[in-house]
C-alpha cells in the first residue's frame, strides 16, 4: 500500500473514510476555497479505508528514501463530520506519527510552509490547542 507522490508543491490528502461522498465533496471544495493556489493532490482509493497512522508509518518506512513523503493529511470520519472539516496531519518523517488535527482555514498555510521546508512538522504541532488541533499562531 505504498503512498503517492503529492503533486509539486502540495501535500497528499488522503481519504480513509468512504461513508459519505458529498461530505468528502465538501471537505475538498472547503480546501481548495480556503487558497488562492492548488495546495492538496486528493486521494480518494479504497485500499485507504480505515488506514491507521502506524499502516502508514510501515509503508514509509520501507519506501526507498527517494519515494517517501514526509507528511500526510487524512480525511477521516472527524474531518467528514465535524464542522470546519479538520483534517488529520501526520509526521511520517522527523517523529514518525506525531499528530494534530488542522481545520480546512489553516491547511494552506500549513501546506505551503511544509512543502518548500520553510517550517517543520513540530512547530505546527507545538502551537496547538488544548484539544490538538492547529488554529494559527497567536500574533504578538
Amino acid at each position: 500500500m505504498s503512498l503517492p507522490r503529492p503533486d509539486d508543491l502540495t501535500s497528499l490528502v488522503l481519504r480513509t473514510d468512504f461513508g459519505d461522498d458529498t461530505a468528502w465533496d465538501a471537505v475538498r471544495a472547503a480546501l481548495d476555497a480556503a487558497g488562492e493556489y492548488p495546495h492538496a493532490t486528493y486521494v480518494s482509493e479504497l485500499r485507504f479505508a480505515d488506514v491507521e497512522v502506524q499502516a502508514l508509518l510501515d509503508e514509509e518506512a520501507a519506501a526507498d528514501e527517494d519515494a517517501q513523503i514526509i507528511h500526510v493529511f487524512l480525511a477521516d470520519a472527524t474531518t467528514l463530520r465535524e464542522p470546519g472539516h479538520p483534517l488529520l496531519a501526520v509526521d511520517l518523517s522527523d517523529e514518525p506519527g506525531r499528530t494534530f488535527r488542522l481545520p480546512a482555514r489553516w491547511f494552506p498555510d500549513v501546506s505551503a510552509n511544509l512543502s518548500i521546508a520553510n517550517m517543520d512538522f513540530a512547530e505546527f504541532a507545538d502551537a496547538t490547542d488544548g484539544s490538538g488541533t492547529f488554529r494559527g499562531f497567536e500574533e504578538g
